[in-house]
């Protein structure tokens, strides 16, 4: 998913091709010998990169979110001005805490171990104190007293408790201390974006048990922390807190830290910890209680759908319409039209509740009037909506931006795909005018040309340059490297526009508006036509990425042409070519399927969009290959997907990382800020395994299909429990034979029929 300000890492180096090879970092001892201490880094000309196995310490973000707050924590559940600088807690897309530090006795403690709870409600952190001396006397031993940290968010805030335990047979006294500090930048200006004037700092206001720290932005909004504390510590300053503690033998005791972000919290106690929590718990409970539960014969796979399902619950944000799954953490917080769309669509099987949500929103947000500034037309589908100081000044464009060539169609394919997965007439009725304003927009405003083509073109000179989900400045190209000049058109945007029209159709039917059924078709039949004589390249045996504003085929070999197939637009015979050239070595990299193809003029297996590897595209490639019956080629990138997440923290898939060829005893190579969680990649997991099972839904013949379904080697049985279609619901067991998959239906409620083609 690329977006707008991109921060360029220094992983974007073009053209790079050199032999990667592994070395010491400057972040690892080296032995007296010269040699790494530990061989979990890569290098490539003159820059290191972090392999997935890596074991270090000290780099992995905790990532916490909650509404339109989250927070990066360190492994110590600090946040501290290291790596990219950008720990902190956020809401709101500004930062309202910038640093928090805690030390007993003025050291850091031993870390003994972080995670985030499988739930992603939690994050524990096990401390112990080192070795204090008072005076040349040794008065705390190492290993004597525990520090469980705990911590969540929860209305606007962090919650925190300090439980500490000393382990010992003597009296210990510690001096817990916690600094802080807010600098309210804006999400952007964490990115690297620079501004000239910026607003005025506040006095820090001491309290009784608390400090409110603030700042009044040039847009007029003055902002305020909130740090609470219980019991009162005994120093209480502008930048930070300090506790005297005696612990007696054998004794413990407990601290509690709130942190609120927004407006002036009232002067009244935070809520209560243990409370906090509860209600937390409550919420997710309450938010994945409509999703059907899988559960598999592998223990991995478990973990892994298991984490990808509490990333997407944690992810989800409630808006009036529903539940929004924001893009990811950090950067893109924050609704994004074709993220939300095609996630909703990956998990449409599991949970088709979130597609309703994200309809609904986008729907309220349908650009109504043309607004150059905004890269608005009437009927266009949001691309990108930001809070914020900058968004609110219009020093950043994107507050409500609608730069993007392909929501629109998505749109039109989320509501016809969720009316074939629920049969709710009555929504699609409500959302039926989006819907014809959305199809109207592609045909007036998305081809100004009238060439039957979908294209872009910014409007204004701060807008994307690349509208596109590849969308880097340098991601369209030609052959010998130059950039395509526009208007542009992609190639899977193309497919999409066949499919929402298809799908349009069958939703026109199914309104009683016939008519419009049948010119939807006639349509669709002829961009199918025009694009197969557009876009096919027998040179390549694939399609182009694009045609350039001269109508000129851009011939690089990309994944874009597995996007294609996920359509259904290319024809059979050209899908089953398109999908050798997509799992030949230069496109399958072993971790699955790159962005651009090795050999390709752009190809750096270390860019944002020139080779490297995006779970939600491979999902998207492998429900492709499904389509046209290709499941073999599809378990093949299924397993990829899958054991890259067993290299990564928490089996989390990131946004997107490094194309390298695959090595033996190695894993994928991390690209250094991608996002992490991230809504479409966690979602891959479940679009993945139903491109495989051929699982689809026809909810007004009341049928749930299994076609050829298939599983991976390592992959014995799967149970899907609570499958719903309308009223209905299933029980299924799935195991894998030497030639087959049976499917056995364990439970049935309700008017529902179970068909499985093998």
């Amino acid at each position: 998913m690329s977006r707008t300000a991109r921060l360029r890492s220094a992983a974007n180096t073009r053209n790079s091709t050199a032999r990667a090879q592994t070395a010491a970092s400057p972040d690892y001892p080296i032995t007296k010998k010269g040699r790494p201490a530990m061989d979990e880094t890569i290098k490539v000309d003159d820059r290191w990169y972090v392999l997935a196995t890596s074991s270090r310490a000290d780099d992995r973000t905790r990532v916490l979110k909650h509404g339109d707050t989250f927070a990066l924590f360190d492994r110590f559940g600090d946040i501290e001005r290291i790596g990219n600088g950008e720990q902190g807690l956020y809401h709101e897309g500004t930062r309202y805490l910038s640093r928090l530090d805690l030390r007993l006795n003025g050291e850091r403690p031993l870390l003994l171990n972080s995670s985030v709870r499988q739930d992603n409600c939690l994050l524990t952190v096990d401390l112990m104190a080192s070795d204090y001396y008072e005076d040349g006397k040794l008065t705390v031993l190492k290993g004597t007293v525990h520090l469980a940290r705990s911590k969540l968010l929860s209305a606007a805030g962090s919650h925190e408790r300090l439980h500490l335990m000393n382990y010992s047979n003597a009296p210990v006294r510690l001096a817990l201390s916690l600094h802080f500090a807010a600098d309210y930048a804006d999400i952007f200006e964490v990115r690297g974006v620079k501004r000239e004037r910026r607003g005025e700092d506040l006095s820090p206001q001491l309290q009784e048990g608390r400090v409110v720290l603030g700042y009044k932005g040039l847009d007029g909004v003055t902002r305020h922390t909130t740090i609470s504390c219980s019991p009162t510590p005994n120093l209480l300053a502008p930048d930070h807190l300090q506790y005297e503690l005696q612990l007696p033998p054998q004794g413990h005791t407990e601290l509690h830290i709130a942190v609120r972000c927004g407006l002036l919290q009232p002067a009244d106690k935070a809520p209560a910890y243990v409370q906090v929590l509860a209600d937390v718990e409550a919420e997710q409970r309450g938010a994945r209680a409509q999703a059907c539960t899988i559960h598999t014969s592998s223990e991995q796979v478990n973990d892994w759908l298991s984490r990808s399902g509490a990333d997407i619950a944690m992810l989800n944000t409630g808006t009036p319409e529903g539940a929004y799954p924001y893009a990811g953490v950090p950067w893109f917080s924050t609704p994004f039209g074709r993220d939300g769309i095609i996630t909703a669509l990956q998990t449409l099987w599991v949970d088709p509740s979130m597609a309703r949500g994200v309809l609904g929103f986008l729907a309220r947000h349908q650009a109504s009037e043309i607004k150059p500034e905004q890269d608005a037309e009437p009927g266009k589908i949001l691309h990108e909506m930001r809070q914020g100081e900058l968004a609110a000044l219009g020093e950043i464009p994107f507050g409500l931006y609608y730069g993007s060539i392909d929501s629109t169609p998505l749109f039109v394919i989320l509501a016809g795909a969720y009316f074939q997965r629920t049969g709710d007439l009555a929504y699609l009725q409500h959302l039926w005018p989006n819907v014809v304003r959305a199809l109207d927009w592609i045909e007036k405003y998305g081809d100004p040309d009238g060439d039957g083509f979908l294209e872009y073109a910014r409007k204004n000179s701060t807008g994307l340059i690349n509208q596109g989900w590849k969308d880097s400045e340098d991601a369209v190209f030609h052959h010998d490297g130059k950039t395509a000049p526009g208007p542009v058109a992609l190639a899977e945007v193309q497919g999409y526009v066949y499919l929402a029209k298809t799908l349009a159709a069958d939703a026109a039917h199914a309104l009683g508006d016939s008519q419009r059924a049948v010119v939807l078709l006639q349509q669709a039949a002829r961009l199918r036509a025009h694009f197969e004589a557009a876009y096919w390249s027998e040179e390549l045996s694939t399609y182009a990425i694009a045609l350039d504003g001269a109508k000129r085929p851009c011939l690089v070999r990309s994944s874009n042409a597995g996007q294609v197939l996920w359509s259904g637009i290319a024809s059979p015979e050209r899908a089953a070519r398109t999908a050798q050239t997509l799992l030949a070595p230069a496109s399958f990299s072993g971790w699955g399927v790159r962005t651009i193809a090795d050999g390709e003029a752009r190809y750096n297996p270390m860019s944002y969009h020139n080779g490297s590897i995006w779970p939600h595209d491979n999902s998207l490639i492998a429900m492709g290959l499904a389509r046209y019956g290709m499941k073999e080629e599809a378990l093949a990138v299924f397993s990829a997907m899958f054991e890259a997440s067993l290299f990564m923290d928490l089996h989390r898939l990131p946004e997107l990382y490094c194309g390298f060829p695959r090595r033996p005893r190695e894993g994928p190579t991390l690209y250094p800020v991608a996002c992490s969680p991230q809504a479409w990649a966690s979602a891959s997991a479940f679009y993945l395994l139903q491109a495989c099972l051929g699982l689809s839904f026809d909810a007004v013949a009341k049928r749930i299909r299994f076609d050829h379904p298939v599983l991976p080697a390592f992959l014995d049985r799967v149970e899907i429990r609570g499958l719903t279609l309308g009223a209905a619901s299933v029980d299924l067991a799935l195991e894998r034979h030497e030639n087959d998959v049976g499917v056995i239906v364990t439970r049935k409620e309700g008017e529902v029929e179970v068909s499985v083609n093998l």
